[in-house]
């Protein structure tokens, strides 16, 4: 796979996941919300990790600055 997230995209991406994972862990969100977030949180620490988000292909964004 190509890379086509920028390091910004990438920073901003794993701060967004580390609140969402905090929220979870802390009980600020529960039940279904919690759920969702937690979700959200792994796909946005899966597009960090492999500098890869399938959406951008579709849509022909590549941000690799």
């Amino acid at each position: 796979m190509e890379q086509n997230v920028g390091t910004i995209d990438r920073i901003v991406r794993l701060v967004v996941a580390i609140l969402f994972v905090v929220a979870n862990v802390t009980g600020w969100v529960t039940g279904i919300v919690g759920l969702v977030l937690a979700v959200i949180a792994g796909m946005l620490l899966s597009s960090v990790v492999s500098g890869h988000y399938p959406l951008y292909v579709k849509l022909g964004i590549k941000k690799t600055i």
